[in-house]
This record gives C-alpha cells, sequence and structure tokens, in this order.
C-alpha cells in the first residue's frame, strides 16, 4: 500500500517538483475528481482509466453478524474502470 505522503514524494520526484507543489498539485486533482463526480459527470484519463459517479437504489441488506434484515438508503459512490494502458501495464 502506498500512502498519501509516498504518492506526494513520488510525484515531486517524477515531476521536479518540492514536496509542497506537490502535494498542492494532488490536492487540486483530487478536489477535481471530487466536484466532477458530485456534478454526475465522467472524469476520463484516456490509457489510465475512467472515474464513474454511481447511483445506488435503496434496498434491504442482511447484518452477517445478527442475521437481521435492515433497510440501505438510496446513495451515491464512485466506481473506477481500468483503461487500457494500466491494465497492459499491469499484466
Amino acid at each position: 500500500m502506498t500512502t498519501k505522503a509516498e504518492l506526494v514524494a513520488s510525484i515531486a520526484d517524477k515531476a521536479g517538483l518540492n514536496k509542497t507543489q506537490a502535494k498542492d498539485a494532488l490536492e487540486a486533482f483530487t478536489a477535481s475528481v471530487t466536484e466532477s463526480l458530485k456534478k454526475g459527470q465522467e472524469v476520463r484519463l484516456v490509457g489510465f482509466g475512467s472515474f464513474v459517479p454511481v447511483k445506488r437504489a435503496a434496498g434491504t441488506a442482511r447484518n452477517p453478524r445478527t442475521g437481521e434484515t435492515v433497510k440501505r438508503a438510496a446513495s451515491k459512490t464512485a466506481r473506477f474502470r481500468v483503461g487500457e494502458g494500466l491494465k497492459n501495464a499491469l499484466n
């Protein structure tokens, strides 16, 4: 697992930035992605992947510990779809 601090250090090294600049860039990226997803817009990074907003309908769920059925409210979440370039890099 890579922590945020390790990611900032890696970005700083690869982009020739200091750590403060790299941290600001990473925070700006995550804020921009979050803002787009809140608006219901997909964020597509060609060759890397896409962040896609998803609406989950209300329904029922089961507590695995007690077996009790509970109602689950509708919610919004995000999914990441891996792009071809990233998929090829991993395999």
